[in-house]
């Protein structure tokens, strides 16, 4: 919703300065695309109420997003952020309530393709913590389903360091 918004923005006039936001935000698109791959594979698309749910939930939640930013920017800024710390805590609770299983489980291909890729130029793109979180250096990944939980969200270092 924020590459639609900027570009109409761009192409109304209002607002030229767009590319680099727009490079960033396909950047976080990108991530959050890989993060839901790698649920999916771990099963969570299986029940086809989830799929549904979650589809709807994300078409819903594109149109609220346009919304808030027509009455403001920041506000669906604000909004996704909002959304942004809650993901970051539920990841944060269920690792840390599965981390022996976790520890012992083997990433699934998609997370492996995605960290270990030669050329990490979409993730490093958005990174804005990287001093505070050294688990996240292009291609720094270790096979375990915990790892990929730490890597989820360690993009904004909010979850502890890798054990």
């Amino acid at each position: 919703s924020y590459i639609t918004m900027l570009h109409t923005y761009e192409t109304l006039g209002w607002w030229r300065r767009s590319a680099e936001v727009k490079r960033i935000h396909f950047a976080e698109e990108y991530n959050e695309y890989h993060h839901l791959l790698i649920w999916e594979s771990l099963g969570g698309d299986q029940d086809w109420s989830v799929r549904f749910f979650a589809q709807h939930s994300a078409i819903v939640y594109f149109f609220v997003l346009i919304v808030l930013w027509v009455c403001s920017p920041s506000l669906a800024y604000n909004f996704s952020e909002l959304i942004e710390a809650h993901a970051v805590d539920t990841y944060t609770e269920f690792a840390e309530s599965n981390k022996e299983l976790l520890q012992s489980m083997e990433a699934p291909p998609i997370a492996k393709a995605y960290y270990e890729a030669p050329d990490m130029y979409v993730f490093d793109e958005f990174q804005t913590s990287r001093s505070s979180s050294p688990l996240l250096t292009t291609n720094t990944f270790n096979s375990t389903i915990l790892n990929v939980t730490y890597n989820l969200n360690n993009k904004d270092g909010k979850l502890p360091r890798r054990p």
